[in-house]
């Protein structure tokens, strides 16, 4: 079963949540599997010997907008990571597909190219290269996305700065060049790591529109972020994890209504 705000919020108080949800969440995921365009299902993750993911389970539409969201050390990080197929953590059971695709036995660079694209908390920005150097570079290889005059299209900031050396950049016209990057490469799954962090409110609603821009497009999107309102009233959709287990999975807007649940699991 999927759980419900009041659900997830009752088990909170019990103690006993964590698990059920878990384990609601997979078998839910057996039974849609034909229906999602991305499912990870059951999923387990180590760092050396530290059990991070603990049988997460989620699908997504395509289309659709996924709040992943926690308190810190929640394994929000690592779960993205595990689905971006990155050596750390290791996945060492379940099955991740995106669009009847198996991504759990791939490595990194083939989930790319399958067209799952991980924008990280600290962007890897290559210095030394310009703007435009640095979205050519992520377009050396096929299979290819956006061509450039359709990204400066998208990101104006970009294109006035499209000779700048990319590590003299604001921390969100990085952020913006980061995005772009990913676009730049063929894109079915979006991974947003922190897109938010460090950034002033402004600039935060800036890159707000962006990724509202990326979901008028269509694209797929998972995104974890510390700002759990901003999060939400972007996404379709949230997941809630606690100690590396789901303890909420449903729409956004149950969460966003639900101020006793975000105390239980959010601290918002």
């Amino acid at each position: 079963m999927t759980m419900t705000a009041d659900m997830a919020v009752s088990g909170a108080r019990s103690g006993a949540m964590p698990a059920e949800a878990a384990a609601g969440t997979a078998a839910e995921a057996g039974r849609r599997a034909g229906e999602a365009f991305f499912a990870a299902r059951d999923i387990h993750a180590y760092y050396g010997e530290s059990y991070v993911v603990q049988g997460v389970s989620f699908e997504i539409k395509e289309g659709e907008i996924l709040a992943l969201l926690g308190r810190n050390g929640a394994g929000k990080t690592s779960t993205l990571r595990a689905i971006a197929r990155m050596d750390n953590p290791s996945l060492q059971k379940g099955e991740i597909v995106l669009g009847g695709k198996a991504l759990h036995p791939l490595r990194s660079f083939e989930a790319a190219r399958a067209g799952v694209q991980l924008v990280p908390e600290d962007r890897r920005i290559i210095g030394g290269l310009t703007v435009e150097e640095n979205l050519i570079l992520a377009q050396v290889a096929p299979p290819l996305g956006w061509p450039l005059e359709r990204l400066y299209e998208h990101f104006p900031r970009l294109a006035e700065r499209r000779k700048q050396e990319a590590t003299t950049l604001s921390g969100g016209e990085q952020q913006m060049l980061a995005v772009a990057r990913a676009l730049a490469r063929e894109l079915k799954l979006l991974l947003l790591d922190e897109p938010y962090e460090g950034l002033a409110p402004v600039i935060v609603r800036e890159i707000e529109k962006i990724v509202a821009g990326i979901k008028a497009e269509g694209i797929t999107t998972i995104i974890v972020e510390q700002n759990a309102i901003a999060a939400l009233e972007l996404a379709d959709r949230a997941v809630i994890l606690d100690m590396g287990e789901v303890v909420f999975d449903g729409g956004a807007d149950h969460v966003l209504d639900n101020a006793e649940l975000r105390a239980a699991y959010l601290a918002v």
